[in-house]
């Protein structure tokens, strides 16, 4: 799933023209997945394996093969995206390197066949035509409202980001040698047929990208062939290679990944230092001076007891405090992950319909985008913030960079507080905002605030800001 798109520098100055060009989306066939909710979304799109079934027997464990030879699953699979769709989207403005990479491999090797600059389509279609080069396209959500709604829903899902890349491989080729991922990996296969073999990881669950030589890997656990409506997952560190067969004019499969950088060890790398810092304040024992001329030793036996000891007193204050918050992942995900996909053509969300009274009935509105948060800052304030508002002030273009990187992709705090728009409140205000996040509807005159003054006014902040309705 990867974060950078390479070669930002070049095109930076387009990139405000980018994200006014119009997008591509001819998908007609109609859907074959559930969107009522991003649980009936990911139960389709495994259908007909059992949610509880995959996150027993598969998730991180084992792929899983769904072949289904139904019409209406490879006709929606392949409105997502074709080949035919590159001229358009060539047309659009795209970059080698940063939207588009060719590539072949060559004995086991990654050859990369890029240009420079700008992609030209008819060079593109030369190189995969007579090179026999793979077509691998970062990041198609930015492009495809099918694909757009699709990942939107999956990243509420899974509570992470979840990004993509098209390939496209004429017959008799190989794209990628043989190589393992730090991602979850769901192929849809979309034209064409893939051959794929998997085989067993050399590192399970890995936490980064690797290619493995063929005579390390052994034999393929699996071997099969991925057709039109077929679904293929994999848990990280899985190594797989996949070609197209001879008589097959080229294959086309969008790779949809997540969980990257997601694990427990990456949660407490996280959260450990906001323990800690709080912990301190607390018990004195953190607060002692570590022993003289300790970061100029090399043995440091007696140190590493009392870091387990004082560890142990962290994992105590823990479990009385049954608090664990995270920092740097949450921020990243609330100001990176897709907003809800309203349509290309949607305008920006207002505020409508009925102004919040006392005696009014109102609702959260898309709720799997907004997040409660206790801010441990000097004003001790209480944040709701969604990405919802940031679409709804135009800011960014969160859908035009998502999953892309930059090379300044570390944010100012002022470009991080543009991005995660919402509301801050004091403290006092808690109980109200987890009762309106938790319920399907409440009555404003119910809110758990003193005066109807704080309840009217507490709503129609929401309102203003496009995070409820007014029933």
């Amino acid at each position: 799933m990867p974060r950078k798109g390479g070669k930002v520098a070049d095109v930076a100055k387009e990139t405000q023209a980018q994200c006014k060009r119009p997008r591509l989306d001819t998908a007609g066939s109609p859907s074959v997945l559930s969107f009522g909710s991003p649980d009936s979304l990911f139960r389709s799109l495994i259908s007909p394996i059992e949610e509880e079934e995959f996150f027993r027997e598969y998730w991180e464990q084992k792929p899983l093969l769904v072949q289904r030879n139904d019409v209406l699953v490879a006709a929606y699979y392949q409105s997502l995206f074709q080949l035919s769709h590159l001229r358009e989207l060539c047309s659009q403005g795209l970059y080698y390197g940063r939207d588009v990479n060719v590539c072949r491999c060559v004995k086991g090797k990654k050859k990369v066949l890029n240009k420079e600059g700008r992609v030209n389509y008819m060079q593109l279609k030369k190189d995969f035509d007579q090179k026999k080069a793979t077509i691998q396209f970062h990041q198609p959500q930015r492009f495809k409202d099918e694909l757009w709604k699709i990942q939107e829903k999956l990243e509420c899902y899974f509570g992470s980001l979840v990004g993509s890349n098209v390939y496209i491989t004429p017959q008799g080729s190989q794209g990628l040698p043989p190589h393992y991922d730090d991602v979850e990996v769901f192929i849809l296969q979309l034209e064409g047929e893939k051959h794929w073999r998997l085989y067993k990881p050399t590192v399970p669950l890995a936490r980064e990208y690797n290619v493995e030589p063929e005579e390390r890997i052994g034999s393929p656990t699996h071997e099969f062939i991925l057709k039109p409506g077929d679904l293929l997952y994999f848990p990280r560190g899985t190594i797989h290679q996949a070609d197209t067969p001879h008589g097959i004019s080229y294959s086309t499969h969008v790779t949809i990944s997540t969980y990257q950088n997601n694990s427990w060890g990456d949660f407490l790398l996280d959260a450990i230092p906001g323990l800690v810092f709080d912990t301190a304040k607390e018990d004195v024992a953190l607060r002692t001076s570590i022993p003289r001329q300790l970061l100029m030793q090399v043995n440091t036996a007696d140190c590493t007891r009392k870091l387990s000891s004082l560890l142990r007193r962290l994992a105590d204050s823990l479990e009385n405090s049954r608090e664990l918050r995270s920092s740097d992942m949450k921020k990243d995900f609330i100001t990176h992950r897709l907003p809800p996909c309203l349509g290309c053509d949607s305008d920006p969300l207002t505020p409508g319909g009925k102004l919040p009274k006392i005696d009014s009935k109102i609702r959260l509105q898309f709720r799997d985008h907004a997040i409660i948060t206790v801010e441990p800052d000097q004003e001790n304030a209480v944040s709701i913030r969604s990405p919802l508002v940031s679409l709804g002030w135009g800011v960014g273009g969160m859908r035009e960079t998502h999953m892309m990187g930059t090379e300044d992709d570390t944010a100012s705090e002022d470009g991080l507080a543009q991005q995660t728009h919402g509301l801050r409140f004091p403290l006092s205000h808690l109980g109200a905002l987890k009762q309106i996040w938790s319920s399907n509807t409440v009555d404003v005159k119910e809110l758990n605030l003193t005066s109807d003054a704080e309840k009217e006014n507490l709503a129609l902040s929401l309102w203003t800001e496009c995070l409820i309705e007014v029933l």
